[in-house]
């Protein structure tokens, strides 16, 4: 098994380099909830093709990117920030990101810009599990798990060079499988 971390809020999943499920293909998941009732996280590097104000357009500043958090009820908005001093009422996950909060507050700061997507990312639906079949996927070597990482990096890198940002910083042991090809078979 290449994991000896176990799965927590805050921490990261990533996926196989191989796994060819569109919905998980390369992902960076952040786990926003990890319980007995289930396991809830947000797809941090599938950008969708909607941009803030498509789905919200009572809000003036609407250049912000939506991404898709999962396939789970992909109808409805989350949102993480590294901006509690300017949100309240958000859950700290890992240090300096937190889930949720006002979200009154966050169209208000949005529409003024004085939020923007260095600070806070969107997300329409999430991914979920329940804890045996996030454990059996673990244990099969689909994810690896991490809970070291950079705050910078989950907001400020190119999308699609996060699953490869994150794969190299966690170490020599890893970093190889970011050069893995997406489809072995075109190697």
């Amino acid at each position: 098994m290449l994991n000896s971390i176990t799965p927590a809020a805050g921490g990261l999943l990533l996926s196989e380099p191989f796994m060819m499920d569109p919905n998980f293909k390369r992902s960076v998941i952040l786990l926003a909830e990890y319980a007995d009732v289930g396991v809830m996280g947000f797809i941090l590097n599938h950008q969708s093709d909607y941009l803030l104000g498509d789905v919200l357009p009572d809000v003036s500043y609407s250049e912000i990117p939506v991404f898709t958090g999962g396939p789970v009820a992909a109808n409805t908005l989350h949102f993480i920030h590294r901006a509690p001093e300017k949100i309240e009422g958000g859950i700290e996950l890992a240090e300096g990101i937190y889930w949720g909060g006002d979200f009154e507050q966050v169209k208000e700061l949005v529409s003024s810009y004085q939020l923007n997507e260095t600070e806070i990312k969107f997300f329409m639906g999430y991914s979920g599990w329940t804890q045996e079949q996030l454990a059996d996927e673990v244990r099969d070597n689909s994810w690896l798990v991490t809970n070291k990482f950079s705050t910078e990096m989950l907001f400020n890198s190119n999308d699609q060079q996060m699953w490869k940002q994150v794969i190299i910083s966690m170490g020599q042991r890893f970093a190889h499988i970011a050069n893995f090809p997406e489809n072995p078979q075109l190697n």
